[in-house]
């Protein structure tokens, strides 16, 4: 099998494995059911907060889906490693065994995974030296 095609598959396993995580715990999130309203008192944070993660776990889930938009993977592959990291530190600190704090470490693993194997198309394309912004003037003539 060709390497090109072995970080195909790796990518999009580690980014499918990813997304969904993402997308069932946003959607768990969101509707707010006893269990997650249960961890979050155990972890400190107030029942709302559910929602606001829920809302942020599915628009990044959807936004590493989605083909084009470089520039909202960017941040939502930031925001992911903001999250899954605080989830381990948040279970580290409530007393939390080592599974606990482990689980999102690992999902981080899969988003860095995910973030360092994705196809050009989805990176954002570093300018070149000579490339002007579109909203510049042009140079004048001399």
């Amino acid at each position: 099998m060709q390497p090109s095609k072995i970080k195909a598959i790796v990518y999009w396993l580690a980014t499918g494995l990813l997304a969904l995580d993402l997308l069932a715990g946003g959607a768990a999130s969101f509707v707010r059911p006893a269990q997650v309203l249960s961890n979050l008192e155990h972890l400190g944070y107030p029942a709302y907060f559910a929602s606001i993660l829920g809302f942020w776990k599915l628009l990044g889930g959807f936004a590493l889906l989605v083909p084009g938009m470089p520039v909202l993977k960017e941040w939502a592959y930031a925001g992911i490693c903001f999250d899954l990291t605080s989830a381990a530190v948040s279970h580290a600190a409530s007393g939390d065994g080592a599974p606990e704090v482990t689980a999102p470490l690992v999902f981080a693993v899969l988003a860095v995974a995910s973030y360092m194997l994705r196809p050009c198309n989805r990176t954002v394309r570093a300018r070149e030296p000579n490339e002007r912004d579109a909203d510049t003037e042009p140079e004048a003539a001399t």
